[in-house]
């Protein structure tokens, strides 16, 4: 996929308050519509109030009552990231205020799907449990909730994800994305909306004299933070202001030991820098070997992870997870060389086949690796996909990821209305969703899906645009001003690490590990080497472009910081690399 370098053009004029700030900065953030200094202010007592989500305080009482009868809870997460940490951090801050029946299940994918199906509620109701909470998921469990509730079960729901035109009859429903909550913070992860609804809790039991009463320590939750961190830039949702606080008080606990066993395991069996680790270790490192015991195997092998109080046990455990990413790793590589295989076959015979909207099938993909799948051709051919894999005899389930402009939850929505009997079930976010579909209807969704694709966006849009905030001078290439955009984040989703692009003479090079490009290069104007680097280089279709010493090249790139044996120097993240002729 060839990528265009846009320049990014201010949003915003900023203030006297921008005045003394690096010029490299006040650029950045006018890009990114920083419009006042407390946009900027990563601090606790700046995050929203849990007042304003709905039914947050029906949720307390029942909790409150919970505690008081000591009556046996379980937790009902899910099978990603933002699911075992919500899970994790549920159960910790419970016990934290007393719970002593407290337990967890996670679906198995594979066997009931994704939610509080009725197949759980058969599972779990012979151990009796007084109430369930949801953690990321629940939203969409309509049929499971009426089983609890037939069973005598009470049902919290927590999530996140988009509500559907009917509720659950749950107790309690908090979820920012439900009609009728005021919160202004919609993209909230899971894991960040269980912890609201503790730190509701806590404020509600201080109140009551409950901690005093039963002999309990105040609860510190701050503790709990490095979990919502995690969860949350695993989740991949939009960093706005409310996310960044949470994200960056995460990793101050992270960075100064302050860490649960699980986080540091996960740490160390990546090789990341605990003292400087960022919101991409999150998101790249930690998060896909967390995930990957959902995709293959067991999640409660990652919630385990994260509860363990033994540094010993949690280090095995992450060797675990570790064998399973590994394992992940070769089945998504051949799953992806054989959608490829097929896609670059319509390729080959003629380019105007390839269609807007992509849907891939075979019958022995991994159920668990199809949303990585899509991501991969997303990111190739930069259009939405939708990767299936075989459910049981008749049905297939598929991952969705969409690219910026189409709503994917609301297209699987319009196809479900105008074709009753084509979905059996859909949920999910504008960029991400999951499906299930009879097998026997794959070629008539793959029609309707381009349809829907083609009728919202436009081949011009399916242009992969980098987004930069301009070309650095000399000067600004420096370890600083690298030390500088670094402390300034956390960047994620929707509040990008910044991006800069120029041109550069290559002084030598070489190929890593048969897939890296590293180059030593220097600016137009003769300043001394620096290193670069491009990851996967030979992964893309830049793999055909003649690298030779002596030429030039445009560059789009992250500014980075290499630490190696102590010794700390500029690096260059090469993101699209271009010969000048």
């Amino acid at each position: 996929m060839k990528k265009t370098i846009v320049q990014r053009e201010s949003l915003c004029q900023l203030g006297a308050w921008a005045k003394n700030l690096h010029p490299v900065m006040q650029r950045i953030y006018a890009n990114r519509n920083i419009t006042s200094s407390t946009l900027l202010e990563n601090t606790l007592n700046h995050l929203l109030p849990f007042t304003e989500l709905k039914d947050i305080s029906k949720a307390v009482l029942l909790l409150a009552e919970s505690l008081q009868n000591k009556e046996s809870i379980i937790i009902v997460g899910d099978f990603d990231a933002d699911g075992a940490t919500s899970t994790a951090l549920a159960i910790k801050a419970l016990r934290l205020m007393g719970a002593t029946n407290i337990t967890y299940t996670v679906p198995n994918r594979f066997k009931f799907g994704y939610g509080l199906t009725p197949g759980i509620i058969e599972e779990i109701k012979h151990q009796k449990p007084n109430l369930i909470i949801t953690v990321d998921n629940g939203i969409s469990s309509i049929e499971g909730v009426v089983c609890a509730k037939r069973a005598g079960i009470k049902v919290i729901i927590t999530d996140h994800h988009l509500a559907g035109k009917n509720l659950p009859e749950a107790d309690a429903i908090v979820n920012p994305n439900q009609p009728g909550d005021d919160f202004p913070a919609k993209s909230t992860a899971g894991v960040g909306i269980i912890f609201y609804l503790m730190l509701a809790l806590r404020a509600h039991l201080r109140e009551s004299h409950w901690f005093e009463n039963n002999n309990l320590a105040y609860p510190n939750l701050a503790q709990l933070l490095d979990l919502v961190a995690l969860g949350t830039v695993a989740d991949v949702v939009p960093l706005e202001h409310n996310n960044r606080i949470l994200v960056e008080q995460g990793l101050r606990r992270i960075r100064s030991g302050m860490a649960c066993p699980g986080i540091r395991a996960l740490i160390k069996i990546g090789k990341r820098n605990e003292a400087s680790l960022g919101a991409n270790d999150l998101g790249f490192t930690l998060g896909p070997r967390l995930n990957a015991a959902g995709r293959l195997e067991d999640m409660s092998i990652g919630i385990e992870c994260l509860l363990s109080n033994s540094e010993t046990e949690a280090n095995a455990i992450a060797i675990r997870l570790e064998q399973i990413n590994a394992e992940r790793k070769a089945i998504e590589l051949k799953m992806q060389q054989q959608a490829l295989k097929e896609l670059q076959a319509l390729l080959n015979m003629d380019a105007t086949k390839i269609p807007l909207g992509i849907c891939v099938y075979e019958k022995n993909w991994h159920q668990g690796v199809v949303g990585i799948l899509a991501a991969r051709l997303k990111e190739k051919y930069f259009r939405p996909v939708i990767a299936f894999a075989l459910a049981d005899e008749d049905e297939i389930k598929g991952s969705a990821r969409s690219i910026p402009g189409f709503h994917i939850r609301d297209a699987l929505d319009a196809i479900a209305s105008q074709h009753p009997l084509i979905l059996n079930k859909f949920g999910g976010h504008a960029m991400a969703a999951g499906l299930s579909i009879n097998k026997n209807h794959f070629e008539l969704f793959r029609s309707l899906f381009d349809d829907q694709v083609r009728k919202h966006i436009s081949p011009e849009q399916l242009s992969y645009c980098l987004a930069s905030d301009g070309e650095l001078t000399s000067k600004e290439l420096s370890i600083d001003i690298a030390k500088m955009l670094k402390e300034a984040g956390p960047w994620g989703q929707n509040f990008p690490e910044p991006l800069f692009n120029g041109r550069f003479h290559i002084n030598s090079f070489r190929i890593l590990k048969d897939r890296h490009l590293k180059l030593q290069l220097s600016t137009i104007d003769k300043r001394e080497n620096m290193d670069a680097i491009a990851f996967n280089f030979l992964d893309d279709e830049t793999e055909h472009v003649d690298i030779q010493c002596g030429q030039t090249v445009s560059l789009a790139y992250k500014l980075d910081i290499n630490e190696f044996r102590g010794q700390k120097t500029l690096q260059l993240l090469i993101e699209d690399l271009s010969i000048v002729y």
